[in-house]
Parts: structure tokens; sequence; C-alpha cells
């Protein structure tokens, strides 16, 4: 339980520790770090320290490698060769080691949310941490490390437009950009699997059975601070995907996925027609 030695001199801070993870560069320290906090934060060992300073978010910590640049000039390869394998697990692994972060900031950066809050987000960041190991792993059997092919900045940008906000961060990055995992990720698992290659296929699986439970949290504390503001979640939802998001809903869309991960069957009907799906 967080908070439990909130007025112990001495006791580690919640957003103190958040932010230290956030700005940490080094994948390692990261990740061991983010590892940490999660077993500090489920054991009580951290208090609510409000007056901790706020971390840009702007500059999270985050390797010199890769090199990020326009989401159009990064190479697409096809998955039939080792080489387009290898750049497909290195996009996946910077979208997982950019989750850590969402997750980081998620916890630092709203402070007036109940205790709850912050252990699902610092799980969660845990989870995404122990993800991008088990990516860069696999980048490594390939021959490759992570940092050797571009990425781009897509997914902080959504973090950056929803700072002002936890309602729009909880709308837009999980049910939006994160969601966007459960759609396409089944689809990628058959076609490594027709081409024999079952490691990758193995560390996806563990990766959309979580990534379920994420977006979950994300809607379960988006239907949160809709009712602490007194709005009617599915129409702000809605709402915001117009004023605030500034990308094309895609599908097709994974039903089953994204009914467990909180979405209701009028939203889906509704993002449905936005992507241009039959219903």
């Amino acid at each position: 339980m967080i908070g439990g030695d909130r007025d112990r001199p001495g006791t580690p801070g919640l957003f103190a520790s958040a932010a230290h993870c956030f700005l940490l560069a080094d994948a390692d320290d990261k990740c061991g770090s983010v590892a940490q906090l999660a077993v500090d934060a489920a054991s009580g060992r951290l208090r609510h320290d409000l007056d901790a300073g706020l971390p840009d978010v702007r500059h999270p910590g985050r390797p010199g490698r890769p090199p990020l640049v326009d989401p159009a000039r990064v190479p697409r390869r096809r998955l039939g060769s080792e080489a387009g394998r290898a750049a497909f697990v290195h996009a996946i692994a910077h979208i997982e080691f950019n989750a850590i972060n969402l997750a980081l900031d998620a916890v630092c950066r709203f402070r007036d949310m109940p205790p709850a809050y912050y252990q699902d987000w610092l799980s969660v960041a845990a989870d995404e941490a122990r993800h991008f190991s088990l990516l860069r792993d696999r980048l490594a059997e390939l021959g490759h490390q992570y940092g050797d092919f571009p990425a781009h900045s897509g997914l902080w940008d959504m973090a950056e437009r929803t700072a002002d906000s936890c309602l729009a961060r909880m709308a837009l990055v999980p049910r939006v950009l994160e969601a966007r995992g459960l759609d396409v990720t089944p689809g990628m698992i058959t076609r490594l699997r027709q081409l024999g290659d079952s490691a990758t296929v193995g560390v996806l699986e563990v990766i959309l059975a979580e990534e379920i439970s994420h977006v979950a949290i994300g809607s379960s504390w988006f239907h949160y601070c809709c009712n602490r503001e007194g709005r009617e979640p599915e129409a702000t939802f809605l709402r915001l995907l117009d004023t605030r998001y500034s990308g094309m809903v895609r599908g097709p869309l994974n039903r089953e996925a994204r009914l467990a991960a909180g979405f209701t069957q009028s939203e889906l009907a509704a993002l449905q027609v936005a992507a241009g799906d039959r219903l």
C-alpha cells in the first residue's frame, strides 16, 4: 500500500522516486530502478511527497540512441527477412521503452489521485520495463542492440499534449495509442508464427496478454476522472478524440480484447465508424 510510511522521517518519496526513474537515461538503470520502485510501493515504503519537483515532460530520460526521426523516415522492412524482423522487434522495444516513461510520468505528474492509482501505474511501469528487456534480449539474438535502428517519438508527443490533464492522458494514451497494440499484435503473431519465429511470438504473446490489463487500468481511471468531474465518459472520450487526437482511428478493431480492456459496445461502434469498418 502506497503511503503506509508517509509520515516516517527519511522515508523515500513516491513522486521524487518516480521522477528519478523517469529521468534515468540508461536502459539497465531505468529498468532495475523501476522494478525496485514497484516493490517499494507495494510494500508501503513510500510517502506522498507533494513538494517534490516535477520533471519536464519534454525531456524524458532515454539513451542517446536510437536516433529519433520523423515517422515517415523510419524504414519499413518486411518480416520475411531476418533484418526485417530485427527492425520490427526494435520498433516494438522502442514503444515499450516509451511506455515505461509514460507510466512513470502518469505517477509523478498527477498528484491528486487515490493511492490505488499510483500502485496501478507503478505496476504498469514495471511490466513495461520487463517487456522492454524481453524484446532487447530477442533483438540481441537477432544480432542487434537497442539503438541500432532509427525510431520516432510519436507516442511521446501525446504525453506532452496531455500533460495538463489526467483525464485526457487516461483517455488518449492507454485507450487510443496503447490500445492500438491490441488491434495489430494478433496479426503480427500470426505472421511470425507462419515464418517459424516462435521466439518472437512468445514475447509478443506475453506483451499482448498484459497490455489488455494496462489498457483496462487506463479505462478504469478515465472513468474515475470523468465521474470526479461530472462528465459522461463515452461522450467525453469521443470529444477528446475530435479535439486532442490528430491521428486517424484505424481498423480493424480487436473487439474481444478491447471489451476486456474496458471499452463499451457503443464506444466500439463509434470507433468502427471513425475507422471506416463495417459494423
